[in-house]
């Protein structure tokens, strides 16, 4: 399997810690973020993967290099402009022989990926999004009113449960090429809208999972109280279990 991670915002709504130093190389633990991603997918089949990075890119090639001591092969994809989270990938379609991976490089999760990818392939499907059951707690009483302003419900402090993007997907590179033009701006939800309206299939992928973007303070701050007490759950001894 290969996996294409996507590394090159800037991280603003974490500033001032992505100031110095970008998002996925915030240490999770002791782990930067991405490092703990490259682990897993590692202990799950992958054994090529290209970063795409932009922001601060020289500081991702002196931590990870080459990753041989990932037991991983990795190259760099430079983004000199913004292209979106799905534009990155045009720079690298001829390369894409097989369907691959490509995701954040900012989650904290314990998703099985080879699991999803063999969903994925078992489906034929253009494109999977992984999905996770998300939470929002309204801390308000929430009231709803009729045609004439009439109290129609009244609920106090209710939770909503979606099913929101993991930012975690597979993609069969045949059917995608033609939407990835280079140099054109172009983001993954709008990928999948564009497949989805041209009849190919595109399925979502969900299994009972740990889950946690890490693209706010309080999330970055629960993702380490979560990793530092569940540590095994992610890695063991520096690697998968």
């Amino acid at each position: 399997m290969k996996a294409v991670i996507l590394a090159g915002g800037k991280g603003t709504r974490l500033r001032p810690y992505t100031t110095v130093i970008p998002k996925p190389l915030l240490p999770v633990g002791n782990y930067p973020i991405l490092e703990i991603i490259l682990k897993q997918l590692r202990g799950f089949g992958v054994h090529e993967v290209v970063l795409a990075v932009g922001h601060m890119a020289q500081l991702f090639q002196a931590f990870f290099q080459d990753g041989q001591r990932y037991g991983l092969k990795i190259r760099y994809s430079l983004e000199t402009k913004s292209l979106g989270t799905a534009g990155p990938l045009s720079l690298l379609m001829d390369e894409m022989k097989e369907d691959f991976l490509v995701m954040n490089g900012d989650l904290l999760t314990t998703l099985n990926f080879r699991r999803m990818f063999e969903y994925h392939c078992h489906q034929g499907a253009a494109a999977t999004i992984g999905l996770y059951q998300r939470e929002v707690k309204i801390d308000f009483g929430v009231v709803e009113t009729n045609h004439d302003n009439r109290l129609s419900k009244y609920t106090e402090k209710p939770v909503f449960k979606f099913s929101v993007s993991m930012g975690v997907n597979v993609l069969n590179p045949k059917v995608v090429r033609p939407y990835l033009i280079p140099g054109r701006f172009l983001d993954l939800p709008d990928l999948m809208v564009h497949l989805r309206d041209d009849g190919y299939p595109v399925y979502c992928y969900s299994e009972p999972c740990f889950w946690l973007d890490i693209g706010r303070e309080d999330d970055y701050q629960k993702a380490n109280e979560i990793f530092e007490s569940h540590m095994n759950e992610f890695i063991s001894d520096g690697s998968l279990p």
